[in-house]
């Protein structure tokens, strides 16, 4: 159904869509729609009901559009209407005005949105506590009247499961496995492994090869955490299973037991504590994830705000030789 709520005492002229001459005249966007409804209809008592008037006011309505243009637009049947030949001529000039009061609708509720409405991201959490924060700073200084509202999940499947049910304005994560909706690339995310301060493995110059912990008792993710996937996963291809010494579900909490000395950790290199007195290595082969931006469809007016203060991020391309994890 046609909306009628957008301007609909404004005068509209027909010459700015191409209507003949015999049509330049000025008009409202209301007798525009209701016109337009008796003619889909073929029906004034049908059009009225589905615009929710009054039967006599569409009538009197389209009389006065007819006045207006100096004919009749409607032949008057017993139990119906058609379209006269003016009125088929007016159709597709006042369908594309109609279009057009409707696109510019949608176009200033987007622009208000990005301005006073809510932001939703969903995210994993240890994306939120990394990643997140710089790109929310650039955001609430550019657009200080929204909300954000973040929905942190523990794995990376659970997100992909909600967000396809149709939570939120966009993703942010690892790129989705098996996804139909829009996706954009953001970039590398590095892990690195903590150590205690003095640790030995420290003392030898560049990356560290993660076999040399292979026999260490490791600060790992609980199983139900999306990390515990992930540093099993980077473990077995360097050939060995990680053995914990304590298991945590926080990736900040993962950084400062290691520090403290109770096993290794590999955490994302940007969800490191600044005041962290540990020894951090990146790794050889470099091990990460590719992050991605993604939503069920297509990008919300919100969404796509949101990405450009994303795109600010300073991000590195994958490594050569990396070892991406799925």
């Amino acid at each position: 159904m046609y909306k009628t709520h957008f301007l609909l005492s404004h005068r509209v002229d027909l010459c700015g869509v191409g209507a003949p001459p015999m049509l330049a005249q000025a008009m409202t966007l209301r007798q525009l729609t209701y016109f337009l409804a008796v003619a889909e209809e073929q029906s004034i008592t049908r059009a009225a009901s589905r615009l929710h008037v009054a039967q006599p006011s569409l009538s009197q309505q389209i009389r006065s559009l007819e006045r207006e243009l100096g004919g009749e637009l409607i032949e008057r049947l017993a139990r119906s209407v058609r379209l006269t030949a003016l009125g088929r001529e007016l159709e597709p000039h006042a369908r594309d005005v109609v279009l057009a009061a409707e696109r510019a609708r949608k176009a200033v509720a987007a622009a208000l949105a990005t301005e006073t409405g809510e932001l939703e991201i969903a995210t994993v959490r240890s994306i939120a506590v990394g990643m997140l924060p710089s790109s929310l700073t650039r955001w609430r200084a550019a657009h200080p009247s929204t909300t954000v509202r973040l929905h942190e999940f523990s794995h990376r499947a659970v997100l992909e499961d909600r967000v396809r049910s149709g939570l939120a304005d966009l993703a942010i994560g690892p790129l989705p496995q098996h996804w139909d909706g829009v996706i954009a690339d953001l970039g590398w995310e590095e892990f690195v492994v903590v150590l205690q301060a003095g640790d030995p493995a420290g003392n030898e110059p560049g990356p560290l090869r993660l076999e040399v912990l292979s026999d260490r008792r490791w600060v790992l993710f609980e199983p139900q955490h999306g990390l515990n996937d992930f540093v099993t996963f980077a473990c077995a291809a360097a050939g060995f299973t990680p053995i914990a010494a304590v298991q945590t579900s926080q990736v900040e909490a993962a950084a400062r037991l290691a520090a403290a000395g109770l096993g290794p950790a590999i955490v994302p290199a940007n969800a490191v504590p600044s005041d962290l007195e540990a020894v951090v290595l990146p790794l050889d082969p470099p091990v990460g994830r590719q992050l991605t931006a993604y939503a069920r469809h297509a990008f919300s007016p919100l969404a796509k705000a949101y990405l450009e203060c994303l795109s600010q991020e300073d991000w590195n391309p994958r490594p050569e030789r990396s070892l991406i994890v799925p």
